[in-house]
Protein backbone atom coordinates (compact mmCIF):
# COMPACT_ATOMS: atom_id res chain seq x y z
CA UNK A 1 0.00 0.00 0.00
CA UNK A 2 1.13 3.88 -0.84
CA UNK A 3 0.31 5.98 1.83
CA UNK A 4 0.56 9.88 1.55
CA UNK A 5 0.96 12.35 4.70
CA UNK A 6 -0.52 15.53 4.08
CA UNK A 7 -0.28 18.21 6.83
CA UNK A 8 -1.16 22.05 6.51
CA UNK A 9 1.17 24.00 9.07
CA UNK A 10 0.57 27.21 10.60
CA UNK A 11 3.01 28.18 13.71
CA UNK A 12 5.06 24.90 13.57
CA UNK A 13 1.71 23.62 14.59
CA UNK A 14 -0.76 20.85 12.89
CA UNK A 15 -3.85 23.09 11.57
CA UNK A 16 -4.77 19.90 9.58
CA UNK A 17 -3.22 16.36 8.53
CA UNK A 18 -4.25 13.50 7.11
CA UNK A 19 -3.30 9.94 5.88
CA UNK A 20 -4.04 9.41 2.16
CA UNK A 21 -3.91 5.40 0.44
CA UNK A 22 -3.76 4.12 -2.71
CA UNK A 23 -3.69 0.79 -2.70
CA UNK A 24 -3.24 -0.01 -6.98
CA UNK A 25 -0.27 -1.25 -8.03
CA UNK A 26 -0.76 -0.19 -11.52
CA UNK A 27 0.11 3.36 -10.89
CA UNK A 28 3.45 4.83 -10.95
CA UNK A 29 4.56 6.41 -7.97
CA UNK A 30 4.28 9.64 -9.89
CA UNK A 31 0.74 9.00 -10.07
CA UNK A 32 0.26 8.03 -6.51
CA UNK A 33 1.77 11.27 -5.27
CA UNK A 34 -0.23 13.67 -7.82
CA UNK A 35 -3.51 11.39 -6.81
CA UNK A 36 -2.88 11.85 -3.04
CA UNK A 37 -2.13 15.84 -3.48
CA UNK A 38 -5.25 16.10 -5.32
CA UNK A 39 -7.26 14.10 -2.45
CA UNK A 40 -5.50 15.71 0.41
CA UNK A 41 -6.30 19.14 -1.47
CA UNK A 42 -10.34 18.42 -1.47
CA UNK A 43 -9.89 16.76 2.19
CA UNK A 44 -8.70 19.92 3.25
CA UNK A 45 -10.43 22.51 1.01
CA UNK A 46 -6.97 23.89 -0.97
CA UNK A 47 -7.03 25.36 -4.34
CA UNK A 48 -4.24 22.61 -5.66
CA UNK A 49 -0.48 24.67 -5.51
CA UNK A 50 1.75 24.75 -8.68
CA UNK A 51 4.71 22.48 -8.63
CA UNK A 52 7.76 23.39 -9.40
CA UNK A 53 11.40 21.93 -10.22
CA UNK A 54 12.29 22.13 -6.41
CA UNK A 55 9.37 20.08 -5.16
CA UNK A 56 10.39 17.25 -7.90
CA UNK A 57 13.69 17.33 -6.34
CA UNK A 58 12.34 17.37 -3.08
CA UNK A 59 10.58 13.87 -3.87
CA UNK A 60 13.33 12.54 -5.31
CA UNK A 61 15.88 13.04 -2.35
CA UNK A 62 13.09 13.02 0.50
CA UNK A 63 10.39 11.57 -0.34
CA UNK A 64 8.52 14.92 1.06
CA UNK A 65 7.84 18.17 -0.34
CA UNK A 66 6.08 21.79 0.52
CA UNK A 67 4.29 23.92 -0.82
CA UNK A 68 4.65 28.17 0.57
CA UNK A 69 2.45 30.89 -0.31
CA UNK A 70 3.99 31.39 -3.86
CA UNK A 71 2.54 28.32 -5.03
CA UNK A 72 -0.39 28.96 -4.39
CA UNK A 73 -2.77 31.45 -6.84
CA UNK A 74 -5.09 32.10 -3.98
CA UNK A 75 -4.35 33.75 -0.47
CA UNK A 76 -3.92 31.17 1.90
CA UNK A 77 -4.12 31.31 5.95
CA UNK A 78 -1.42 29.34 6.72
CA UNK A 79 2.36 28.91 6.88
CA UNK A 80 2.67 26.15 4.11
CA UNK A 81 1.33 22.54 2.81
CA UNK A 82 3.65 19.55 2.80
CA UNK A 83 3.33 16.29 1.69
CA UNK A 84 5.29 13.06 2.83
CA UNK A 85 5.17 9.69 1.68
CA UNK A 86 5.25 7.48 4.29
CA UNK A 87 5.08 4.00 3.19
CA UNK A 88 5.91 2.49 -0.48
CA UNK A 89 4.65 -0.23 -1.63
CA UNK A 90 5.96 -3.51 -3.32
CA UNK A 91 4.50 -4.99 -5.96
CA UNK A 92 3.11 -8.88 -4.64
CA UNK A 93 5.06 -11.69 -7.25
Amino acid sequence: MFRLWGKVMKNNRFVKEMVFEIDDFSMSRTEKVLECLDQSCMAFDLQKPMWFDKNTKEMIRFAKTSFHEDQFIETIDFDYFEIEIIEEDIAPR
